[in-house]
């Protein structure tokens, strides 16, 4: 069991980072002396990492762009192939003279990372490779109890369901030949990275959770080791690369469950805050006179925004509002009351989002970002809320170089899971002798890619 504590600049924010950890000698205003191993170590982590985040490319090409020698080059890829972290692929011809160099890429078809969602609603499982292919997925909803007080999340069922889940992930990875690097479990709330626990997620009605330590009581001294982090902020990862090749390197991922939280990038990295606390915007006050959140206050946005005030104008006994069902379903029965004309949910839409732009208001004013991203069940409703949303930011403008771009999540209800996955890859991306070697005779091509298993369970 690791303890998550907060990943160093290069590790999950996806900049680039050290190339190894000062020594005592450093601490005391001298360089230390780097060792052959762990300059090695960081030569491989450097082609793989340009290798992951450019694509394939020759060996020759990849020193050049990495500054390393042709030789070291070819050496470093020899110990990347022989982890199966990396395989030789077509013929590279770049227009220039001489022989064409063959092209080296990430192999996909040994190393994995497993993502957990924990989320009022639901619990979702993706098991992700190397190359970024979604191998297995599954779905369930989280275990709620109904008492005199209202429902609530009793820790030991949810977690007897969230190692269920995992055990059934490592069997599909052993079935496709993967090797699983780590696994990230993402609560909604604040998490406590030194402990390994959740802080504080008043949606779930958990406070001060050992989540590391329960888990690992439940799944023994085998299982891959376990991280911990916020939802909202696995999500802003996850969807960081797609938008910085767009050019956007400052954002604000905005998730909309039953509570509403954010993950937050600037300038390419993660924003955590001193404690971990960034990002809990649900709670931003809005109406001091306002309806009583779970958090124990008034007027929080999220009891404008939240999945909640969209499920209370329906009935009490419609599907849409029954935690027994996976959130797809739920979501497809909102579509078609509001495809349908359904003049409750008609109403409650046309006033989202004005309320969904008075919060995000208050978080463009502050952090200035280039792009607001709407996910969870926000997302799922793009076409009815990103126009409206742009338009009342676009209203409330002071200069025009200070407009946001809005627009939906590309990763739908997956985002914080794969998130989570790629968290649990950086493990092997910032030490790639972490993966084992193939055993002899094991082929370092990758199996023909298909489609994820998926399972969605009643």
């Amino acid at each position: 069991m690791t303890s998550p504590s907060r990943p160093a600049p290069g590790a999950a924010d996806g900049t680039p980072g050290p190339a190894a950890s000062p020594g005592p000698a450093a601490s005391a205003g001298r360089a230390a002396p780097v060792g052959h191993a762990a300059m090695r170590s960081a030569n491989l982590s450097l082609l793989l990492r340009h290798l992951h985040s450019h694509g394939g490319r020759s060996r020759a090409t990849l020193a050049q762009e990495t500054g390393l020698s042709k030789a070291s080059v070819t050496s470093l890829i020899g110990d990347l192939a022989e982890r199966g972290l990396v395989q030789e692929g077509r013929v590279e011809r770049r227009g220039t003279v001489g022989r064409p160099g063959t092209e080296v890429r990430i192999d996909p078809g040994h190393v994995a990372g497993i993502g957990l969602e924990l989320n009022v609603d639901h619990l979702a499982v993706t098991l992700r490779d190397l190359g970024g292919q979604v191998r297995f997925r599954s779905s369930v909803p989280t275990p709620v109890v109904d008492g005199q007080d209202g429902r609530s999340h009793p820790v030991a069922p949810v977690l007897d369901l969230v190692a269920q889940q995992l055990r059934e992930t490592l069997e599909a990875a052993a079935a496709q030949g993967l090797w699983v690097a780590g696994a990230t479990i993402s609560p909604p709330g604040p998490v406590d990275y030194a402990g390994a626990g959740v802080r504080f997620a008043s949606n779930l009605g958990w406070s001060g959770v050992p989540l590391g330590e329960e888990l690992a009581g439940r799944l023994g001294p085998d299982m891959p080791p376990l991280s911990i982090e916020n939802d909202a902020k696995l999500s802003a990862l996850a969807e960081a690369p797609r938008l910085a090749r767009q050019g956007i390197t400052d954002l604000v991922y905005l998730t909309g469950e039953i509570g509403v939280g954010a993950g937050l990038i600037a300038d390419g990295r993660l924003i955590r805050g001193w404690s971990g606390f960034s990002g809990e915007v649900g709670h931003i006050g809005l109406d001091p006179a306002g309806a009583a959140c779970r958090c124990g206050r008034r007027g929080c946005w999220e009891t404008l925004v939240g999945f909640d005030t969209v499920l209370a104008v329906l009935e009490p006994d419609d599907p849409a509002r029954s935690g027994h069902l996976p959130l797809q379903e739920r979501l497809r029965r909102l579509r078609d009351l509001l495809d349908a004309g359904d003049e409750r949910l008609v109403q409650r839409f046309r006033a989202l989002p004005g309320d969904l732009a008075r919060g995000a208001g208050v978080l463009v004013d502050v952090l200035n970002p280039q792009a607001i991203v709407l996910g969870g069940f926000f997302g799922a409703f793009a076409d009815v809320l990103v126009q409206p949303v742009q338009e009342a930011l676009d209203a409330r403008l002071l200069t025009p170089d200070g407009r946001v771009e809005v627009s939906a999540s590309a990763l739908g209800l997956d985002a914080a899971a794969i998130g989570g996955a790629d968290m649990a890859l950086e493990r092997v991306l910032a030490d790639p002798l972490l993966a084992p070697i193939l055993p002899a005779g094991a082929s370092r091509r990758s199996p023909v890619a298909r489609g994820p298993q998926q399972v969605l369970l009643p």
